[in-house]
């Protein structure tokens, strides 16, 4: 390890490194099991210590590195890339089929993060519109989970959580999307064609609503 603390570039092992803060950061934000962990920063020596003495830490991170690389190097941006990061190393044919499996499951299928403020407001809106909605949670567990945001954000070309499926089709999160076809359900709301799509794909109960505050 300390042959490729040597060899690598300063620019090379600050984005290393950079990437090792966003994991902690992530992980210390969302993770239920990590809220009572206190993070704390390796002084320089101790942080040499560690790559010299842990093969199985250096490994882990040399790996994520370059999965950082692979993707920022495929044109993916930095969400996406981050997102790859934290997902690590899986068999991405058997979670898009997975993924696929979830989206063909119901008429409109949401994928979420429980405590995501942006997941529980497009609850809150489905709920108002009266739609018959099928969640898939990605934080339950995240180690699955993680994986999947990966795959969902190079298939939709968006990371963030809602990821909502309309019959098979993406339409965006909450309040943003991708384009025309996927603006997410605040402005298909604005626009008054959230329950026409809702009932066009068969999502939509049979009872009557209020309309949205």
């Amino acid at each position: 390890m300390m042959v490729l603390l040597r060899s690598a570039s300063t620019a090379s092992m600050a984005a290393l490194l950079f990437c090792i803060i966003n994991l902690s950061i992530v992980c210390d934000a969302f993770s239920p099991a990590m809220r009572s962990v206190r993070i704390v920063t390796p002084s320089e020596t101790s942080l040499l210590t560690l790559f010299a003495t842990d093969d199985s830490f250096v490994d882990t991170l040399t790996k994520r590195y370059e999965i950082f690389q692979d993707s920022r190097g495929a044109g993916y941006g930095f969400k996406q890339n981050m997102a790859s990061v934290i997902a690590g190393e899986y068999d991405a044919v058997e979670v898009q089929q997975k993924i696929q499996e979830d989206i063909d499951s119901a008429p409109c299928v949401m994928f979420t993060w429980e405590a995501s403020p942006s997941c529980k407001q497009a609850i809150k809106y489905l709920d108002i519109a009266g739609a018959n909605y099928k969640i898939v949670r990605l934080d339950d567990p995240w180690s699955e989970g993680n994986k999947v945001r990966a795959e969902l954000g190079k298939m939709v070309g968006r990371s963030s959580v809602p990821c909502i499926f309309m019959g098979g089709k993406y339409v965006g999160g909450f309040d943003g999307g991708v384009g025309e076809e996927s603006p997410g359900l605040v402005e298909m709301a604005f626009k008054g064609t959230l329950r026409d799509k809702l009932k066009g794909v068969g999502a939509l109960k049979d009872v009557e609503v209020g309309a949205m505050q």
